[in-house]
């Protein structure tokens, strides 16, 4: 069985989709640390040929928090509509593409966590990805684990033999020591994937919404497999 994990991102790049779609159970790090300036709450969309923030907003509770310890702030969704029309209202697919920020932007969840399970469970469905989705709250005492130890317990308790992390982790583990535990270890790296945009030069690795203006959903769809696992240490 193939066990992914990683934190609640919102509407991130296909390489995410990718890696949910290539496990047997995706869990979110519901009880992780928020990191302030990742891609918990925001990401990129091309606003006429150049990259945007586009973000949810959350109420500050102060440092420290876990992403299931905090609130979402009240959505201004008629600005963020009018910027995904601005971005996007020429692309090929805009209505699709809206369609679903719509469903993900009049969500009520208040608790951040809930809030971007329920848009990565939204896009999910869009995209045919049947993958069982959790949280990592789910596993109770997981939490007392730090690092590559949580992943061990995970594995252990979902009956795991394999675990897969995207390709920006290498350095957090090591492929021997998870082998020590009966553990394969791989990391997924995506294929540069490139579209045609509204601009001139083409932009990597925007959110998923980038991808959903621009291309069918089966063009999505066959995406998904384009990527490479790495399962030894690289030279």
């Amino acid at each position: 069985m193939i066990l992914a994990v990683n934190q609640p991102y919102f509407l991130p790049y296909i390489g995410y989709w990718q890696l949910i779609h290539a496990a047997d159970l995706f869990l979110i790090g519901d009880d992780y640390q928020y990191r302030k300036g990742g891609w918990i709450s925001r990401n990129r969309i091309l606003v006429r040929g150049r990259p945007v923030w586009f973000c949810v907003e959350k109420k500050n509770t102060g440092s420290l928090q876990m992403c299931n310890e905090m609130y979402m702030s009240q959505i201004n969704r008629r600005k963020k509509l009018n910027l995904l029309y601005d971005a996007y209202h020429k692309a090929p697919y805009y209505e699709e593409g809206l369609r679903l920020a719509e469903d993900i932007l009049d969500c009520e969840e208040t608790v951040l966590s809930e809030y971007l399970l329920h848009s990565i469970r939204t896009i999910c469905a869009y995209l045919g990805i049947t993958t069982p989705i959790g949280r990592t709250s789910d596993y109770p005492e997981n939490s007392r684990y730090r690092r590559e130890y949580r992943i061990y317990d995970l594995c252990r308790r979902t009956g795991a033999d394999t675990y897969i992390n995207l390709i920006g982790g290498t350095a957090l583990y090591d492929f021997a020591e998870f082998r020590e535990r009966g553990i394969t270890l791989q990391f997924l790296k995506a294929d540069q994937i490139t579209y045609r945009q509204s601009g001139q030069t083409f932009v990597p690795n925007l959110s998923i919404l980038d991808v959903i203006m621009f291309n069918s959903r089966e063009e999505i769809i066959s995406m998904l497999d384009r990527f490479s696992l790495i399962t030894e240490p690289q030279a």
